[in-house]
């Protein structure tokens, strides 16, 4: 604790934001080139030392905050990196991408603004590879044993690094022609460039992790095949079986899933495409879901020059503080927040029927109406009760051109004779797939991690289960294990 009243006396200040008239014009992240390392020795002296630091129950791969914080106000980087990444295989996604519940489990936030504890982690790891201090880290020796991992999300990377340092031959197998998985196409480049990204699939690359790209497990590689070549199979291939809309009009063209327009804006920006099929560029554009996934869709709306951009959400407005009887310290809690995107919408009022910020709350979609050619034309809602019934006098209908659906996922994607099936793998009833305390599914062997066996989950709690899951594995293999791991499959977050 470099400055016992650093709390007292020093406020809490955010890495800064590019004006929104600038940002929207590239893709580029939104945050202020170099304007974070110039303010975060002093923010990490807000951090208070305490006695328990729920900040580690909060986070699910047990990180090593108030260490890792007294280092960086004392500027000992390469003491900092070491302890950051003690626990987390990539600081830099998380630092970019978790939404922190580190910082709401924050004691300070009992009643004052938390600790920028993800800024300081962003900080941390950018300065470790300006100052060549997450160099691979290749076994010493080599087990003899072969691993497959299937999917190369978070997850997949974290086990996938995790086993290969543990000295075990790792192939990584991914259907896209590029690694990363969401963290290539379904993360937006303002909320996170892909050089991060390549930067730690070189450095697993020099470490002897193999990436077998644009091989479809259960396709290009069956399952029998995918077994007898390995010694063990990690099934991390995320939880991509969206949500639909049943309402009428769904057919109408015009009319569809986040994850098939959020690809094809990356693609753009990888330069694989000239032009996305897909662009919002002068439509009028709805998205149904008021998530993470929805907010990405408005932010590359915006760039992509949309006539106009709303976005539903069923619920209501939550409020702008904690409910400390329903959710009291330190659960995350429900509050309003304003993302990147909304900040950007509100300034440039892409929504003319929402308030602030392309927002509409606790509203419900009931029907799509199109033109002759059978393309969607307007969207139909009315506002809805608690109990998500639509109020009466309350409906009415928005302009669409392009509507995004964006309503989360309920597990992996099945296909009769896919993967799942040729490896007869027992799925459970909301989608998952099932396993036991150690990762294991039915079939030996056979292991499920990220949000393959959890659901759809936050990005930390995705590579807290890939360290999980390779520590079982490394059990498996060899009878015991020095890897840790951080949670358990049926460990879930904090709440009241």
């Amino acid at each position: 604790m470099a400055d016992p009243k650093g709390f007292l006396t020093t406020p809490r200040q955010e890495w800064p934001r590019r004006p929104v008239g600038e940002r929207v014009g590239d893709w580029d992240e939104v945050y202020v080139p170099g304007a974070l390392l110039p303010i975060i020795e002093r923010q990490a002296d807000r951090c208070m030392d305490c006695g328990i630091p729920f900040c580690h129950d909060a986070c699910p791969l047990g990180n090593l905050i108030p260490e890792w914080n007294d280092l960086v106000s004392r500027a000992d980087w390469r003491a900092a990196a070491d302890r950051l990444h003690a626990t987390n295989n990539f600081p830099e996604f998380t630092g970019r991408l978790c939404p922190a519940p580190c910082e709401t489990g924050c004691v300070l936030a009992i009643n004052q603004p938390a600790v920028t504890i993800k800024n300081v982690e962003a900080a941390i790891a950018d300065r470790a590879w300006e100052d060549g201090l997450a160099p691979p880290r290749p076994p010493g020796r080599h087990s003899g044993r072969t691993v497959a991992v299937v999917g190369s999300g978070p997850a997949g990377l974290a086990a996938a690094q995790q086993l290969t340092r543990a000295g075990h031959t790792v192939a990584v197998y991914e259907r896209d022609d590029r690694a990363g998985g969401l963290l290539r196409y379904g993360i937006p480049a303002f909320k996170m460039e892909k050089h991060h990204v390549e930067r730690r699939l070189a450095q697993m690359r020099a470490e002897g992790t193999v990436f077998r790209t644009s091989t479809d497990a259960g396709r290009d590689i069956g399952g029998a095949e995918l077994r007898a070549r390995h010694d063990a199979v990690v099934l991390a291939v995320g939880a991509t079986a969206w949500r639909e809309l049943d309402v009428p009009g769904r057919e109408l063209a015009g009319i569809h899933q986040a994850m098939e327009y959020l690809p094809l804006a990356n693609r753009v920006c990888e330069g694989d495409l000239d032009r996305s099929p897909l662009s919002a560029a002068g439509k009028h554009v709805v998205i149904v879901g008021g998530g993470d996934t929805g907010a990405d869709c408005l932010g590359t709306a915006v760039r992509e020059l949309a006539a106009s951009v709303t976005q539903l959400d069923i619920y209501a407005r939550p409020g702008d503080a904690r409910d400390d009887l329903a959710e009291p310290w330190p659960t995350y809690p429900k509050v309003y927040r304003l993302s990147a995107a909304h900040e950007e919408a509100g300034d440039l009022g892409t929504a003319p029927a929402a308030d602030a910020d392309a927002r509409l709350f606790a509203a419900s979609t009931l029907r799509f109406t199109g033109d002759a050619t059978g393309r969607v034309r307007a969207l139909h809602l009315a506002e809805v009760d608690t109990d998500r019934r639509p109020r009466p006098g309350t409906t009415c209908a928005l302009p669409a051109d392009l509507v995004l659906l964006a309503l989360g996922f309920s597990g992996p994607e099945r296909t009769d004779g896919g993967l799942l099936d040729q490896l007869g793998v027992d799925v459970e009833a909301r989608g998952t797939l099932a396993r036991d305390a150690g990762f294991a599914t039915n079939v030996p062997g056979v292991f499920a991690a990220g949000d393959a066996g959890r659901g759809q989950s936050l990005v930390v709690w995705a590579i807290a289960e890939g360290r999980g899951a390779a520590a079982a594995v490394d059990r498996w293999l060899t009878g015991a294990t020095h890897l840790t791991a951080p949670i358990s499959p049926h460990d879930r977050p904090m709440t009241a």
